[in-house]
């Protein structure tokens, strides 16, 4: 769908170039909120698994999960891309609306990988906020842990492509719905059913989120579940720099699995080199069982307790970069949620990673995130295909 620039008209904008705006929506406190459950029909039933449960060097164990259940957490949003590439969202001519948010760009990632995944969140009770439910029905995603405000909007991103597919965002969230997800509205019972809890740091900014978020965290982490972080820092959604950084370290040791880019090093490291091993070691908790480095078309780096070392990325003709992080995670996720002695295994470590990054390089060949990820048969037969 193409969508023009004079038919819209946003309050409540958040630019790269400014201070998030002081304005407030006033809510409907006693309006009840809506559970995805209450027109949603059933979701199939996760593919069971018998798997033991695996120690690791170092201290720790996890424990044993009969489903390989991926339960992502954070936010859902509307993307708004624009059809021509290289231009200010001004000068675009139409845009693309296109479902994101990181947290739910990995768990239809992961479905689309044959895995099985459900997404926790809140989005408005509005025509976007029942599309994005529905889309996470037809990809397969459990839905039944999103709730639905009817005093907030579902987020809007509009996103700046430039000529080599890379982005800049413009983000509308004066609050958003996601930004008022509450503790009491959580799904503990479908968080504690995970091999693997994922988030990330955007629903860390704002109460009440902030508090659901750490209380997510916590459970998922006391029912022995496997955590994973992957930060995907949007500084222009963050009070101040210190405020993101402070925020985005305060649950960094909790974290299992942390995934990283090679600019967010440099941020939480404020400014050191992000290709120095010695400085990506710095950000090495004595707890964390993976460090994932990402560098676009270059593929990854991967630090264990054990070993680390570097994966070629796969090349293609980027057009839009948008997901393609979510759908590495999405790639790695789906195979450690099947396998967790992977984190053991170098040599089988390094083939799962790439598969992901694969997954990540077939992603930016099209516009938008939840519409370009890629399914298990098309990661495996350009996988088979002789490098040019």
């Amino acid at each position: 769908m193409a969508l023009h620039c004079g038919a819209l008209s946003f309050k409540g904008m958040v630019v790269a170039s400014s201070q998030p705006p002081s304005g407030s929506l006033k809510l409907a406190q006693t309006q009840p909120t809506v559970k995805a459950s209450s027109f949603s029909s059933s979701f199939p039933q996760p593919l069971r698994l018998s798997l033991r449960g695996k120690a690791f060097p170092g201290g720790g164990t996890f424990e044993t999960k009969e489903s390989p259940l991926v339960v992502c957490f954070g936010e859902m949003l509307i993307d708004f891309v624009p059809t021509t590439s290289g231009l200010s969202l001004a000068d675009a001519p139409a845009f693309k609306k296109a479902p994101g948010g990181a947290p739910a760009n990995v768990a239809v990632g992961i479905s689309r990988l044959g895995g099985s995944s459900a997404f926790i969140g809140k989005v408005g009770e509005d025509e976007f906020g029942y599309m994005l439910a529905d889309i996470l029905k037809q990809n397969n995603v459990n839905n039944e842990g999103m709730r639905f405000d009817p005093g907030a909007r579902t987020a809007l991103a509009f996103v700046t492509l430039r000529s080599d597919g890379e982005r800049e965002f413009m983000f509308y969230r004066n609050p958003s719905a996601d930004m008022l997800l509450q503790e009491d509205e959580l799904d503990l019972d479908l968080i504690r059913k995970a091999k693997i809890f994922h988030y990330g740091s955007i629903s860390l900014i704002t109460e009440p989120c902030k508090s659901a978020h750490i209380a997510a965290a916590r459970a998922a982490k006391d029912a022995g579940v496997v955590l994973s972080y992957d930060p995907n820092l949007r500084l222009p959604l963050w009070p101040s720099a210190e405020n993101a950084r402070e925020g985005i370290l305060s649950i960094w040791e909790t974290a299992d699995i942390i995934k990283i880019s090679e600019e967010e090093i440099s941020f939480l490291t404020k400014g050191e080199d992000p290709y120095d091993d010695a400085v990506v070691r710095k950000l090495f908790h004595p707890n964390l069982k993976l460090l994932l480095v990402t560098e676009g078309a270059d593929g990854c780096r991967y630090y264990t307790k054990e070993f680390n070392g570097r994966v070629q990325g796969f090349k293609v003709d980027a057009v839009d970069t948008t997901g393609a992080g979510d759908a590495f995670v999405a790639g790695i996720l789906s195979q450690l949620a099947s396998d967790l002695s992977l984190l053991q295994k170098e040599e089988q470590l390094r083939d799962a990673l790439k598969f992901a990054n694969v997954c990540g390089a077939l992603t930016v060949t099209e516009r938008g995130a939840i519409p370009a990820l890629p399914t298990k048969e098309a990661v495996l037969e350009a996988m088979l295909k002789p490098v040019s």
